[in-house]
């Protein structure tokens, strides 16, 4: 399904646009690159038919997207945009910091976070997110009062090096989805990863962002409608997808039913 949707791109398909069901009250920001695209494309068509059409669809690029594919992207819909990662540099970081943020692939990732959100609400998505017709209810996501909102992870996927007590290790944090209602206070994370032996590893984007998340008192969002699991990854059947579900993340033990979830 994966090899017949990236054809259909290859080839040069246009996409019809669709008429949003309403206007969403804040902006999206996803971060990719080319080996991505076809899930990229197909989860922003996901928000536009089930949730509505966004102030802003921003797509940062990790710098591999080619030219073609960028207009592909901006074909989409009149608010989709595409911005380089180089852009997306937080203000006021130590320059030790800098060549993770700006070299390291989930560097520039949460490179991208700790810069939301900038002019309103800002929900921020990996490219493997699918949305269900449950995701009208997203604006919703703007009553709560907390700073931020977090998806739960079904299982703790973090630097080990970066926790100081096991008790900082409940209600892990996942990157995939993140709803930033303010601008959120990163002294302790950045405190931590400058304490860090070694380097970075593929999880310590992750780790810095579950520990800004709670320490800013963010809130997990509600995990029957915003998914993150493994325990359906050795059947067929999607066992999540359905009309009261907002979005599923589809990390890569599950990215399989991304694909036989979207032709369903």
């Amino acid at each position: 399904m994966r090899s017949l949707y990236a054809g259909s791109l290859s080839a040069g398909l246009r996409f019809p646009p669709h008429r949003a069901l309403r206007d969403l009250p804040f902006e999206v920001y996803s971060y990719s690159g080319e080996r991505a695209l076809p899930e990229q494309v197909a989860s922003i068509r996901s928000l536009l038919r089930h949730a509505g059409r966004p102030s802003k669809f921003t797509v940062v690029s990790d710098g591999s997207y080619s030219a073609r594919s960028i207009s592909l992207l901006h074909g989409l819909d009149p608010v989709v945009s595409v911005s380089p990662s180089t852009q997306w540099i937080p203000p006021a970081v130590p320059g030790e910091m800098h060549s993770y943020l700006i070299g390291h692939p989930t560097g520039r990732q949460l490179s991208l976070i700790m810069s939301l959100p900038r002019n309103s609400p800002a929900l921020y998505l990996d490219s493997d997110v699918l949305f269900f017709p449950g995701a009208v209810d997203l604006p919703s996501l703007l009553s709560t009062d907390a700073p931020a909102q977090y998806l739960p992870d079904c299982k703790l996927s973090g630097d080990e090096r970066l926790f100081r007590d096991p008790g900082e290790k409940k209600d892990p944090v996942n990157t995939g989805v993140l709803f930033l209602s303010q601008k959120l206070d990163w002294s302790l994370s950045i405190e931590r990863y400058l304490e860090l032996h070694g380097l970075p590893d593929f999880f310590t984007n992750q780790t810095m962002t579950h520990l800004t998340m709670h320490a800013n008192g963010g809130r997990a969002l509600d995990p029957k409608k915003y998914v993150l699991q493994l325990d359906d990854q050795f059947v067929y059947r999607d066992n999540y997808a359905g009309p009261n579900l907002v979005l599923r993340h589809y990390v890569n033990p599950v990215r399989h039913k991304f694909w036989t979830t979207l032709w369903r």
